[in-house]
């Protein structure tokens, strides 16, 4: 279904694999990509249309160049892909924190690097969700924290690196968002409801942000109209990032 272009939109003639496609933001922003004229592969461990495990070198090449040959062509790379780690580094064990850095952040390099020399012929756009917590820090995610913080350098020095060629990159910053990742993180809690119900008040909008939001800004940043853009981590949080009210 992905591999198809929906008629003419703000990303016409694009041509782009978003990894961790098949749920949740990676989902929601392939279905945005195709509603604005995009072709897209979604890669994903399962349910996509190419099966892709961004911590194997030789399984992100083959998905790349599956993707490319199928579009004939990839202008865009979406790296989504991602899992959370939970836990103090204390308590976080070494097989828990090399697997958290090979999926949300040596995953990126190895879809980026797969993709460069499409990205070259079309100038085309390297974007990647990272996340709040990677410009901000919280208590029991260390592991995930540090990755994200990788994904928002990477990006900064991807857009160095990619000038020359007319490749842009940029990465995404969502908040909380109602996602099966985040329903895991509040499972994982000793009161589910009491967690979720206590998330929406974090941020001051007053809500858990929904996979559309963070689509959105993904269509946006792919888009010419962000073609003066590049080097940015944009966060969509609800203003979680902005700070909180301190009642003195």
């Amino acid at each position: 279904m992905h591999a198809q272009q929906v008629g003419m939109g703000r990303l016409a003639g694009q041509r782009a694999l978003v990894t961790g496609g098949a749920s949740g933001i990676g989902q929601a922003v392939a279905r945005r990509f195709a509603e604005e004229g995009a072709q897209v592969v979604v890669g994903d461990l399962a349910g996509g249309d190419v099966v892709l495990d961004v911590r194997s070198r030789e399984s992100t090449e083959a998905a790349v160049q599956a993707a490319a040959e199928r579009m004939g062509g990839l202008t865009t790379v979406v790296c989504n892909a991602g899992r959370p780690v939970l836990g103090t580094l204390d308590t976080v064990e070494l097989d828990e924190w090399d697997d958290g850095l090979a999926t949300n952040l040596t995953g990126v390099y190895l879809t980026v690097k797969a993709a460069w020399p499409y990205l070259v012929e079309y100038g085309g756009a390297i974007l990647s969700t990272a996340s709040i917590l990677g410009v901000m820090a919280t208590g029991g995610q260390a592991v995930y924290c540090a990755a994200k913080a990788g994904v928002v350098m990477l990006t900064k020095c991807l857009a160095i690196d990619g000038a020359p060629h007319g490749i842009r990159a940029n990465c995404v910053c969502p908040g909380m968002v109602q996602t099966p990742m985040l329903d895991g993180i509040f499972n994982h809690q000793p009161d589910p409801a009491a967690t979720r119900a206590s998330a929406t008040t974090f941020a001051p909008a007053g809500r858990l942000g929904e996979p559309r939001d963070i689509a959105d800004a993904f269509v946006y940043l792919a888009s010419d109209e962000a073609s003066f853009v590049t080097g940015v981590a944009l966060p969509v949080d609800g203003g979680l990032g902005a700070g909180k009210e301190l009642n003195l």
